[in-house]
């Protein structure tokens, strides 16, 4: 097995954390706080610029054509320097990835380029509702045809990024009398549409500087053009696009907990107690030996899942394995990494009160880690993958 990175993997890798040092962390605190979308919106811009924002879309559409692996690997120097706007990367390379896999040639052409250039600066998935949480098949948002035309109703919950996206990938029941879960489509929506509300945005306990939206859908007409693959269709779309988006937020999720591991151990180096510096101690050293150990093998378990993904090789268990592991992990990194800081990590002062806040979402949005035992323990039952 050969697990050294390429020269263009290793210079994504370097070229975003330089990025994410000298860009993102410096005002990852400030957004944080006032939620100034400028900021944000400047992040997003310098990115498309970079190439984040489509990186396994073709140069054709405008995209960088770099890989599932590579995907993972700038998405963890991202989410080291800001969780805010790792999310809102990850989210766009899924709504950008979908288009391209399912989109008719005119979706693809009007909206890539749009996307991957930054002149969108981000896409939304709009799957989410109340009552259709981990269990998508339940949703209420509608879609009739109409001629021409489909005409949805309804509302969903927890957009990320839909405040300022340029396109939303929709999902509604087409099919009233089908089997749960087989009546489903998927539509893309672009921002300004009649009849597309985008709602309140959430106050949230973590990644404060990203927008997370409520959108409601009344009587929204969308060309038929904009129907995603084909009609009753969506539900597996989506399946096969969350197993994907699994690996940018196990990725971002290796990303913050490795910075709150990096920060406990130059803080553990300097702090002093009892006549020496806390680094010393074994109980200091054991929490940081095990979020490194824990954090390292949760990376590779999700760059397993990028090469397999890269290689047109199944890869839903090994997502599911790799976010379950990653974001588990990482909460844990950062409790144990605010624990060595002490009373200081509980304050505003240093960045672990911040990235212990923003860490706790990963477990939740692609699936909750109770989703991702579920598809991982349905795959080693059925002998599949």
């Amino acid at each position: 097995m050969n697990f050294a990175l390429t020269d263009e993997q290793r210079m994504i890798q370097e070229t975003c954390r330089e990025f994410a040092r000298t860009e993102l962390a410096p005002q990852a605190a400030r957004l944080d706080e006032t939620k100034d979308r400028s900021i944000l919106l400047g992040h997003l811009k310098k990115m498309a610029d970079l190439g984040l924002m489509g990186m396994n879309i073709p140069a054709a559409y405008g995209g960088a054509e770099a890989g599932t692996v590579a995907y993972s690997l700038a998405m963890t120097e991202i989410g080291a320097g800001c969780a805010s706007t790792a999310v809102t990367m990850s989210v766009t390379n899924m709504v950008a990835e979908v288009l391209l896999e399912f989109g008719r040639e005119e979706v693809k052409a009007a909206y890539l380029p749009k996307l991957c250039s930054g002149e969108y600066p981000a896409g939304a998935f709009g799957l989410t509702e109340t009552g259709a949480g981990s269990d998508p098949a339940g949703m209420k948002t509608t879609a009739v045809q109409d001629g021409e035309e489909w005409v949805i109703n309804g509302s969903k919950i927890f957009i990320t990024s839909a405040e300022y996206a340029g396109v939303v990938v929709v999902w509604a029941v087409t099919n009233k009398e089908a089997p749960k879960g087989r009546g489903i489509s998927a539509f893309v929506v672009e921002k300004g549409t009649p009849g597309y509300i985008i709602g309140r945005d959430e106050k949230k306990m973590g990644q404060r500087g990203s927008s997370t939206n409520q959108l409601i859908f009344d009587n929204c007409r969308v060309p038929a053009r904009n129907l995603l693959g084909s009609v009753d269709d969506g539900y597996r779309i989506s399946l096969m696009e969350l197993a994907g988006g699994r690996i940018g937020i196990g990725s971002m999720a290796v990303g913050i907990g490795r910075a709150a591991v990096d920060f406990a151990l130059e803080y553990a180096k300097t702090r002093e107690q009892f006549g020496r510096p806390i680094a010393q101690f074994q109980a200091i050293q054991f929490m940081l030996a095990d979020s490194h150990t824990e954090l390292s093998a949760a990376q590779l378990l999700v760059l397993r899942a990028a090469y397999l993904k890269e290689n047109k090789k199944p890869f839903t268990r090994e997502a599911s394995m790799g976010k379950l592991l990653a974001t588990e992990a990482a909460n844990r990194a950062c409790y144990r990494s605010l624990q060595v800081l002490g009373g200081y990590g509980y304050t505003a002062e240093y960045p672990l009160e911040r990235w212990s806040r923003d860490v706790r979402v990963t477990t939740l949005y692609e699936g909750t880690s109770e989703i991702q035992r579920l598809v991982i323990a349905r795959s080693l039952l059925k002998g599949t993958g």
